[in-house]
């Protein structure tokens, strides 16, 4: 049967779920998954770092530490090639610290940020409201944690998940809701958070398993704590939130793809090969890059470097000159344009190249994050 039929097939008979699985699994739909490095292949910043102490992007590509409150515990958050099979890499958390006198205004978890723009075909705030699906793979330490999703309206549903041991499949049903219209732009208009701790301020209420205006009260009641000994952990890979009453297959993407995709929000070079111009008689030069994915938004840009006591350096065929400093001083989102202040003026106006020595890493990041 050709891939044209069974789709046409598909959309005679949406009950099939079996004919329904056939055609994702052969690759018929696409662009299903909202959620962007689901399978945890990305990871530009950092393969493994420790996690407890802020709120910020860490590892894993889009998946940022959502922490309330100041946390004792600590784990080691990390890119795992334990994983289901069909998939290469998970999400990992290992406790390292653990933390058994939990504060009432604690919490601590793991979420995706999702832009009001790319959510506008769920309806929500309307009379033709969708219900969603949220899927998951995990394992690890047996606990109860929570799934929790909320809007830009501080509107907010949860939902509880037990990990065992052994990998499985959680498919959560997101219900549908007719109050709290998303703002169609770039902003976060939705989030997929997985709640791993929290205290008795976020847990002494009744759970709230429908939409409401967000209670902290009722957003984690019957978390258990991740934090609560050192010998815990816990794997999560092919998170999935679309459209539709059934979890559909896994949408695998290529690494390419998936990277392109997580590019509109964060980039990072490694000794980069800038090129510009070096001013005769002033201690400046100046280059550009196009950047190869534009950003979600004008980008702010960050410079380190490890090895040395300078910069790099930038080279004119004839000689080196130091770099004393470097500043991004135009910003967009498809470019950037920098200004190196140097050690010492060059003689004459001349091309140049940054370049660096053998003891020497410079990288600058570049981030639109949510």
């Amino acid at each position: 049967m050709t891939r044209a039929r069974e789709l046409a097939n598909l959309g005679n008979n949406t009950t099939d779920l079996e004919a329904i699985n056939t055609v994702y699994d052969a690759g018929g739909l696409t662009g299903r998954n909202l959620i962007i490095n689901g399978a945890m292949q990305v990871a530009q910043r950092s393969t493994s770092t420790s996690v407890g102490d802020s709120a910020t992007y860490k590892t894993m590509d889009r998946w940022q530490i959502g922490i309330n409150g100041t946390t004792a515990g600590r784990a080691t958050m990390s890119q795992s090639t334990d994983a289901p099979t069909g998939f290469g890499y998970s999400m990992k958390f290992d406790v390292t610290t653990a933390d058994t006198s939990i504060a009432t205004g604690e919490a601590f978890g793991v979420l995706q940020r999702i832009e009001g723009q790319n959510v506008q075909h769920i309806n929500k705030g309307t009379s033709d409201a969708k219900v969603c699906t949220f899927s998951f793979y995990a394992k690890g330490t047996a606990k109860t944690y929570i799934a929790e999703f909320r809007d830009d309206n501080s509107r907010q549903v949860s939902a509880t998940f037990n990990v065992t041991t052994s990998w499985q499949r959680f498919e959560i049903t997101v219900p549908a809701d007719t109050t709290g219209t998303i703002d169609n732009d770039n902003t976060a208009g939705f989030l997929a958070i997985f709640w791993l701790h929290a205290g008795s301020d976020f847990t002494s209420g009744t759970l709230n398993t429908s939409w409401a205006t967000s209670t902290n009260a009722n957003r984690m009641v019957g978390c258990d704590s991740i934090f609560d000994s050192t010998s815990n952990e816990l794997f999560i890979t092919g998170v999935q939130f679309e459209l539709g009453e059934t979890a559909t297959p896994f949408e695998h993407r290529s690494y390419g793809d998936e990277l392109r995709r997580c590019q509109r929000y964060y980039q990072q070079y490694l000794n980069p090969p800038l090129r510009g111009t070096m001013s005769a008689g002033s201690a400046s030069s100046r280059t550009g890059m196009i950047l190869p994915v534009p950003m979600r938004a004008t980008p702010s840009v960050t410079f380190t470097q490890t090895g040395a006591t300078s910069h790099a350096a930038l080279f004119n065929g004839a000689a080196s000159y130091t770099i004393s400093s470097i500043q991004a001083s135009y910003l967009a989102d498809f470019c950037i344009e920098f200004d190196f202040n140097l050690a010492s003026a060059p003689t004459a106006a001349t091309p140049a190249a940054l370049y660096q020595s053998s003891t020497l890493q410079s990288k600058f990041a570049v981030s639109a994050e949510l």
